[in-house]
Formats: structure tokens, sequence, C-alpha cells
């Protein structure tokens, strides 16, 4: 077989398992065919001209994806880059998402600590340096916080 069939062939191998962006399939190809990096892009662009390899649908099904793990947007930004998608694209991945970030911030604080509100600076702390670590910014953190608060003062009346 010669190379390009080959390299094609593994190429359309990876992309059945799952969505890959074009960076992730350049490293990949490049494990196996090292010497044929010209062809690894010639490859790569008529998977694109045949829709068989989208940037754009790799990032917005990556993000619906850490949507469903409870993950925030800065953690999913950083996760596109380190996947090589550009900032302009993993923007757009962001806001076609339609995602209320604050309410997906109260509800994996609540599935993780429950209703019950943080009595003290140690714990609200701690909380907040959970929902920091799964990737969400300071205005939902606050705002999760402030909820929480606020739905414990509702159920002790």
């Amino acid at each position: 077989m010669d190379p390009a069939r080959a390299l094609r062939a593994a190429a359309i191998r990876q992309l059945a398992r799952r969505e890959h962006s074009r960076v992730e399939l350049v490293r990949k190809l490049s494990v196996d065919f090292a010497a044929e990096a010209v062809l690894i892009e010639r490859v790569l662009d008529q998977l694109a001209a045949e829709g068989l390899q989208s940037d754009t649908r790799f990032a917005e099904a990556l993000v619906a994806s850490r949507v469903r793990r409870g993950q925030g947007p800065q953690r999913i930004r950083r996760e596109l880059a380190e996947r090589g998608i550009d900032a302009e694209l993993v923007q757009y991945a962001l806001t076609t998402a339609d995602v209320d970030w604050c309410a997906l911030a109260l509800t994996v604080s609540t599935q993780k600590f429950g209703r019950k509100s943080a009595q003290d600076w140690p714990e609200r702390a701690r909380r907040a340096r959970f929902l920091q670590y799964r990737g969400f910014g300071a205005d939902e953190i606050q705002a999760t916080l402030a909820g929480q608060s606020r739905d414990a003062d509702i159920d002790t009346l």
C-alpha cells in the first residue's frame, strides 16, 4: 500500500473512534509516519475538505463533554488550547454552547457539598478553591456562594 493510502487509512481510523483536532492528528500520525510531514498535511487538508475532520466540530464536542462533567469555562478553554485549537475558535465554541456557567457552578457545588451554605470563612475558601479547580471564574464562584447562602436562608425559614 502506498504511503498516502496508509496515512489516510490511519487518520480515518483515529477519527472513527472520536473527533480529533488537526494538531492531535498530526501528533499521532507523526509517530508512525515521521518522514511524511508534507504528506500528513496534504492528507489532513483532504480530510478537512471532505468534512471528515473539523476543528470546529471537535471544539464543540469537547465543550459539550466537559460541560456534562461539570467543568467551567476556564478549564475548558485551557484544554482546547492544549489540543491546538486557536483562541477565536475556542471563544466561538464556548459561546455557541449556550451554558449558564453560574447555574452549572451552583449544580457542581451542590453535588459536592450539598445545599447547606458555608458557615465560616475556611469553608467558603474550600468551596471557592474547589470551583476554581473545576475551571470557574471569580464571578461564577461568588454567585454560587451567594446562591447557596440564600438557599440555606430560605430553607431555615
